[in-house]
């Protein structure tokens, strides 16, 4: 079965290692800085600058876009899946969950948007996928609104506790 595991970005190194990563995805703006696990394959790394918003950009922040869930999508089509996928974000709560719906659905389209997002949320009771990368994904990949509904299923996430990574099965 495989997994993608969803990080803060201070804890990528201990969870690839843990779990055997050896792709990953990152989703941070671009001036924030970090350090890609030596196990990771640099081949297999997709970095997307993009700000934890879900408004039009302003302020120099850089909200999802197309090009974004586009990159995120074929990435995962690409994923082997032989071994787990890490994505991460700067805390793991918003942009890595709604990119690990998109993967996951990118890479086997027959999954239950519904299921997954079920599945997400047992997961990681705070996880608040970011709204406007799953609608934009929901589009991307011909959810016919299911991904939309599914996010607004499972509600907001609890109150931040702390960095919880966490493992989505699917």
């Amino acid at each position: 079965m495989p997994i993608i595991i969803v990080s803060p970005v201070k804890m990528i190194g201990e969870m690839a290692a843990r779990h055997g990563a050896r792709e990953m995805i990152t989703l941070i703006a671009e001036d924030h800085n970090f350090h890609r696990p030596g196990i990771i394959d640099p081949t297999r790394h997709l970095h997307v600058k993009v700000s934890d918003i879900d408004f039009a950009s302003r302020d120099g922040l850089i909200a999802p876009q197309e090009s974004h869930v586009e990159a995120i999508a074929d990435f995962a089509r690409s994923w082997d899946q032989t071994s787990p996928l890490l994505i991460h974000c700067w805390m793991g709560v918003s942009r890595s969950p709604a990119a690990a719906l998109i993967a996951a659905l990118a890479a086997n389209p027959d999954l239950d948007d519904a299921e997954l997002a079920a599945n997400l949320r047992r997961a990681s009771p705070q996880a608040t996928p970011n709204t406007r990368l799953v609608a934009i994904g929901d589009v991307y990949l011909g959810r016919s609104g299911r991904l939309v509904a599914a996010v607004k299923s499972i509600g907001r996430g609890a109150d931040y506790v702390g960095d919880a990574p966490f493992v989505l099965d699917f």
